[in-house]
């Protein structure tokens, strides 16, 4: 496996934005794609954004036009940026690349609490 490090998240109010990053380590040969899934309480973890090797970029419909997908293939990083931000966008947001290192892997990050409220 590929380990993962996030960072960002935290406690913001509605209307306001954040950024989260996310780091693949190690000796990665090729990513197939990367994305950002989230959790709230009580509720089963969804998608909400990916980038595909293509570049090509699919959102949750709750997010679009609110959120940007974006990578780095130079450092292997994936960021999210998430403005306009909802009470309802709070959860625990995980990280999640594919890709091939000495074999096929599909690693998530340690997750980040975003809590969006007044």
């Amino acid at each position: 496996q590929v380990p993962l490090v996030q960072s960002g998240g935290g406690l913001v109010q509605p209307g306001g934005s954040l950024t989260l990053s996310c780091a693949a380590s190690g000796t990665i040969f090729s990513i197939e794609a990367m994305g950002w899934y989230r959790q709230a309480p009580g509720k089963q973890r969804e998608l909400v954004a990916t980038v595909t090797q293509p570049g090509s970029t699919n959102y949750a419909d709750s997010v679009k036009g609110r959120f940007t997908i974006s990578r780095d293939t130079a450092d292997n990083r994936v960021y999210l940026q998430m403005n306009s931000l909802k009470p309802e966008d709070t959860a625990v947001y995980y990280c999640n690349v594919r890709g091939i290192s000495s074999a096929p892997f599909d690693s998530w990050g340690q997750g980040t609490l975003v809590t969006v409220s007044s």
